[in-house]
């Protein structure tokens, strides 16, 4: 029967690379791996496994939101070993749930767990992934990797005490397809406990592949026999000859139990591949309890699990990040699919390509461009970006843009498109700026992340070009023309855990703004303004249901009076995101304020058969919402608003949640407003 390992004790004073400690232990674990595929007592067992593969995916620039599931598969294997290295997995179990119109498959080895902590030569999505990476503990793993222990473990199991040496383990040769990472080693025998590590780029592959890494637990069996007891595998996947902003995420989990040793399994057992799949109706007999999704374990939902963590600091700290990087080379940059093309109001239809080639292996430099049919305007950024560590980056930037004001975008931009182009329904408020400056960003998708920078740029007011096919558009935002230096520093928030079982997360942002007239005297008194803004997410699972409370805060403050800031740098709200039931950009001043709660029920929904992707789920969501804007400050140019207008409103979303409809009324002065649009997760590729 398995022993649960427990991991606790002393630290142990780091040694010296390759030292006598180091190199006794190593010589010991090589031979007891040896003698385990031979004449360790071992012949052969049996066990069962029970595992989930997990499809996510994460969009968006910076990756700003956790990995959203798209689908996940829950299965039961059938283990079987026999000495010296037979290996056979029979699937016996096997179901799925499907969130999203994707065919998603997997390469067969993912259907089963690592049997022997891998074998000399390491091979991973059946060769595609990894291929002939040798072992640390294999017979030339003390002449191709450097060890050194770094910490001391006692495990406790329910008849024993076991000492065990953690070590760290690089490759000599980074440049070479090694593995990086720790290694758990029982002080006396050399028994491998937990083998946890990456690949050095050049030992994957795939370049698709961002990283890779594999975490590996063992258990003692009937007090002689490590053998396998739990696995994690994450693999991060994106484009390489697109810049964009979307990752594929997959995730297996597993757990094995109930070992047999020693019970005389005959060899045709291991006759044919080895991870077969029983027959189909086997597959539907096996007795699964409860729904896929409300078992799957808690570290595969959140962004990073703290295994995956641990193996990439690890890595980072034993080599050079050139070891690690993803090599890339020239490829098509898109901030979404808007990028390409879109429709609004003063460039009428606009087309649109980029791209980002690295100079050197910390250096990237982009190019977009944009141009608009109606307004026959070219658009563009530039910009040159250094990376001396993974999580930081400096760049200096020129561009000649239209941007949007407000602080919330209300809308995709692809529908954004369509309604412009149908009925005139442009919601946006762009104004011209020109200019160039410098920026820094620190973190990453997984932590906080930081950005603070400097511009200095010319900005002004655009007037409408384009017409519509029905209606027609309203003005534009009456931008001052003038010259500003714009300082700025925010930061973004990772999705996680707050008190009482909710998620939070955050974002905030400061800027400073020094200004003048275009049409004043340049070395004249410059109005000083300062503008905050914030936004917070709190949700909170009440199963089924779910609750959701957003709020918006955005305030600006001008030392010259209230007729001292620009236009466009005020607060703007109105719209089906920061006010539904009231009209777009209705509320514009120097303080505005939303918050915004809705539950969101599941409802049964008929199915939609979709050819090749199999089916909806036979369920919807209904969404009832309560929102309150709050205005103080109005400006001269926009409606007199002062105060709290609330609305109500019921939301409908379906087809894998992908699509939401909402009806809204605005309680005070407002009107009936009816959206559509596609979930807010996939606006940022929109």
């Amino acid at each position: 029967m398995a022993s649960l390992v427990v991991f606790g004790g002393s630290r142990a004073r780091a040694q010296a690379w390759n030292d006598s400690t180091a190199d006794a232990l190593v010589t010991r674990a090589i031979a007891y791996r040896a003698r385990q595929l031979g004449d360790s007592g071992l012949t052969d067992y049996h066990a069962t496994a029970r595992g989930y593969l997990t499809f996510l995916a994460q969009v968006g620039p910076g990756y700003p939101d956790a990995p959203r599931i798209l689908k996940s598969d829950q299965l039961a294997v059938e283990v079987y070993w026999h000495a010296p290295n037979l290996s056979k997995e029979i699937v016996v179990g096997h179901r799925d749930t499907l969130l999203f119109p994707a065919n998603i498959e997997y390469y067969t080895d993912r259907y089963g767990i690592i049997q022997s902590n891998f074998p000399d030569s390491i091979r991973m999505g059946d060769g595609n992934d990894v291929r002939g990476v040798p072992h640390p503990l294999s017979p030339d793993g003390r002449d191709l990797y450097d060890f050194e222990i770094v910490d001391s473990l006692r495990l406790r199991t329910p008849d024993r005490s076991i000492d065990v040496y953690v070590a760290h383990v690089r490759p000599r040769d980074e440049s070479a397809p090694r593995v990086v990472g720790s290694i758990y080693l029982e002080r006396t025998t050399g028994a491998l406990v937990r083998l946890a590590f990456t690949f050095t780029r050049s030992a994957i592959l795939d370049k698709r592949i961002e990283r890779l890494s594999v975490t590996l637990e063992n258990a003692l069996i009937e007090g002689r026999f490590w053998l396998p007891r739990r696995q994690e595998l994450e693999v991060v996947r994106s484009t390489t000859w697109l810049d964009y902003p979307v990752r594929g995420i997959i995730r297996g989990h597993w757990d094995a139990c109930c070992y047999e040793v020693n019970r005389g399994i005959p060899l045709t057992r291991f006759v044919g591949a080895p991870i077969v799949s029983a027959p189909r109706r086997t597959l539907e007999r096996y007795p699964w309890h409860g729904r896929v999704l409300d078992s799957i374990p808690p570290d595969v939902r959140v962004a990073t699990s703290e295994d995956v963590r641990n193996v990439q600091e690890t890595a980072q700290r034993l080599v050079r990040a050139a070891a690690l990087r993803r090599a890339s080379s020239t490829a098509l940059s898109a901030r979404g699919i808007s990028d390409f093309a879109r429709i609004n109001r003063v460039e009428g239809l606009a087309l649109g390509a980029g791209v980002t080639e690295t100079l050197a292996p910390a250096w990237t430099t982009s190019l977009r461009a944009r141009y608009g049919v109606s307004d026959r305007a070219l658009k563009g950024d530039a910009a040159v970006t250094w990376h001396p560590f993974p999580n930081l980056g400096v760049s200096a930037h020129a561009f000649r843009s239209y941007r949007d004001v407000g602080d919330v975008q209300e809308t995709s931009t692809l529908v954004n498109s369509l309604a412009s182009e149908l009925a005139g329904a442009d919601r946006t408020d762009p104004y011209y700026a020109r200019g160039g400056g410098l920026s820094v960003g620190f973190g990453d998708a997984d932590d906080l992340r930081w950005h603070a920078g400097v511009e200095r740029a010319a900005e002004g007011a655009l007037s409408v070009h384009a017409e519509p096919a029905f209606g027609h558009y309203g003005a534009t935002v009456p931008a001052w023309a003038i010259w500003d230096t714009r300082a700025t520093a925010g930061a973004d928030g990772p999705l996680v855990q707050g008190p009482l079982g909710t998620e939070w997360r955050a974002s905030t942002e400061i800027q400073g703004i020094w200004f003048h007239r275009r049409d004043s005297v340049l070395f004249e008194r410059q109005p000083l303004t300062g503008r905050f803004s914030g936004n917070v997410e709190v949700a909170r699972a009440t199963q089924p249901s779910r609750i959701v409370a957003r709020t918006t805060v955005a305030v600006v403050a001008s030392r010259g009076g209230s007729n001292a800031t620009p236009p466009q740098d005020l607060v703007f709200l109105g719209g089906p995101t920061s006010a539904p039931g009231y009209g777009y950009h209705e509320f514009v001043g120097r303080l505005g304020a939303s918050e915004h709660i809705e539950w969101r029920i599941p409802v049964p929904a008929p199915a939609i058969r979709l050819d090749g992707y199999g089916s909806t789920p036979h369920a919807a969501t209904l969404i009832p919402f309560a929102h309150v804007a709050y205005l103080d400050h109005s400006a001269p140019f926009a409606p007199p608003r002062q105060g709290w207008y609330p609305a109500l409103g019921l939301g409908l979303s379906g087809i894998f949640d992908l699509i939401r409809l909402d009806l809204a009324r605005g309680l005070r002065d407002g009107r009936w407003t009816f959206d559509i649009d596609v979930a807010r997760e996939f606006w940022g590729v929109l």
